[in-house]
């Protein structure tokens, strides 16, 4: 899984609908989309973007090129703090309306997508996920993160990726050093590394990792992999990336150590924790604080990764920080 978190766009008014059409138009052309698929997206992103001006409050999209294995697609992630939408069954029909309006927005957006999730809180808000994909492929990641720059960047210096290496599901999450385009250097230096590094468990990544980039201002990251049979996650982190396993009930936090990779830092450790089979394993950058609760969410737990981020990063972000947020399913 990799995910290229190009473009946020507030959506305020009605001047927004076309360039979060445009924008999502272009990153489709770029990974060569078709022409009826491009059309698709359209539709997807006119739908979602105008949603937003009626019905939401404080909404914003990102817009990304995604991967899942060997396919590419555009997704959309629309984030607010609206209303929220009683009966989410009911509005994702055809014909639809709460507003007097024609109301085919969701039903539409769920018939030409190639994925579509969403999440709604009456009186808190709703996060909405779909992306289309190139051919006929309908992929169901696994795991997935969202990165947002603080407020005046226009990149983020934090980054994740995930992958699977001798049967063994991997994922690591990095704050680079700093704010905007040095950070951003050091976290994409880290994640290539991550992408590359030998066939070890996480402890030995992070030390691949620490040696490969001392080019970089550094950063602080932590890598946690499920063990092959479940039941089991091993993590070992460098700095202050929380990692925490998650369900609506508890939440059991993992240790980091001190340090910075590519700079200075002892020894990274690895540890075990217990890995229910329902269980999320979210990570997270100092952005977020470390107050969130998945149990103040009802049935956020069994939804789809993106969502389960969009929601935290949406409550729990900090607004003078970079922010993300990995979340990955144990089963």
């Amino acid at each position: 899984m990799s995910a290229d978190d190009r473009t946020w766009l507030r959506v305020d008014d009605q001047s927004a609908v076309g360039a979060v059409r445009r924008v999502a138009a272009g990153l489709a052309a770029e990974i060569g989309l078709d022409e009826n698929e491009i059309g698709d997206l359209a539709i997807v992103a006119t739908e979602m973007a105008t949603n937003l001006v009626r019905h939401a409050d404080d909404g914003v999209v990102l817009i990304r090129i995604v991967r899942a294995g060997d396919q590419a697609g555009t997704e959309i992630v629309a984030i607010d703090r609206g209303p929220g939408i009683p009966d989410v069954a009911s509005a994702s029909l055809d014909g639809h309306s709460t507003a007097g309006t024609l109301g085919i927005g969701l039903g539409a957006i769920a018939r030409k997508a190639s994925t579509f999730d969403i999440y709604s809180q009456v009186d808190v808000g709703t996060v909405l996920a779909a992306a289309v994909f190139a051919g006929e492929g309908r992929p169901s990641p696994w795991v997935a993160g969202l990165s947002r720059p603080m407020p005046g960047e226009e990149v983020c210096g934090d980054g994740y990726a995930a992958r699977t290496v001798e049967g063994r599901r991997q994922l690591m999450l990095c704050d680079g050093l700093g704010h905007g385009p040095l950070a951003a250097v050091s976290a994409q230096a880290a994640i290539a590394e991550f992408l590359a590094a030998p066939a070890g468990g996480p402890a030995a990544v992070l030390d691949h990792i620490h040696r490969r980039i001392q080019h970089t201002r550094g950063v602080v990251g932590a890598v946690a992999e499920f063990e092959p049979g479940g039941g089991v996650l091993r993590f070992a982190g460098v700095g202050n990336i929380a990692g925490s396993v998650a369900d609506a009930d508890q939440r059991r936090a993992m240790v980091s150590m001190p340090g910075i990779l590519g700079q200075q830092r002892r020894e990274a450790r690895e540890f075990s924790y217990p890995l229910p089979a329902k269980a999320l394993v979210v990570l997270h950058s100092d952005g977020l604080t470390d107050r969130w609760n998945l149990g103040a969410y009802p049935g956020l737990v069994t939804q789809a990764p993106v969502v389960v981020a969009a929601t935290l990063l949406r409550d729990a972000a900090k607004r003078r920080d970079d922010a993300s947020v990995l979340v990955a399913r144990a089963s």
